[in-house]
């Protein structure tokens, strides 16, 4: 069950955005860049938030979700302008794994607790292989799984709201701790199904 399903039926909250971006002479290779600048400063913000005062927190939450916006906004916009093309694909998947590694490093950094941020990364980056890799040995591109990137940008931005609040810890660990865990978990979990998945059918 993912988010990835849903984006057809907001199409048509998009439509001011894309018309906006198209009048100002955005390309969607730009939106793409913006896109992942947001993902940088999330980064920032979530490290601020673990070493110097939680209501970073917020405001990383709140760039993640603009991450996430724009990462839609960028493909509906190079239909409305018919300038979709497999350069611009590769760019957006590109730049979507450096922002979920950027973004994954700058929890990882806040809370100090590198080697869930290796393990929570590793399953981030290893579920969107699996997802890609079946499409190059012929198969469609898989999306499905227990979390794919939508749910996981959802996740991260709630967490993130919270862990401003809910500064304590919790078990050992901070909110952002427990998020890494939780994305190390399910982002290999993901990653095994996405396998299963093409390797059945494959036979």
């Amino acid at each position: 069950m993912t988010l990835d399903k849903f984006r057809p039926y907001i199409s048509r909250f998009l439509d001011p955005f894309v018309k906006g971006f198209d009048r100002v002479g955005m390309t969607p290779d730009g939106v793409s860049l913006v896109a992942f600048g947001m993902a940088i400063l999330a980064a920032v913000a979530f490290l601020l938030g673990g070493r110097a005062d939680p209501i970073w927190y917020v405001a990383a939450a709140a760039l993640v979700f603009l991450n996430g916006w724009l990462d839609i906004i960028d493909g509906a916009l190079a239909r409305e302008q018919n300038v979709a093309s497999a350069g611009g694909d590769l760019l957006d998947h590109v730049l979507d794994r450096y922002a979920d590694i950027v973004v994954i490093a700058g929890l990882a950094a806040g809370v100090g607790d590198y080697f869930l941020g290796f393990l929570a990364v590793t399953g981030v980056v290893m579920t969107s292989y699996l997802g890609t890799q079946a499409q190059a040995v012929g198969l469609d591109r898989v999306y499905g799984g227990l979390v794919g990137r939508a749910d996981r940008l959802a996740i991260i931005g709630i967490v993130g709201f919270l862990a401003f609040p809910l500064s304590g810890e919790y078990g050992g660990l901070t909110l952002i701790g427990w998020l890494l865990v939780f994305l190390a978990v399910v982002g290999h979990l993901t990653a095994l199904q996405r396998f299963y998945y093409s390797w059945s059918a494959l036979e």
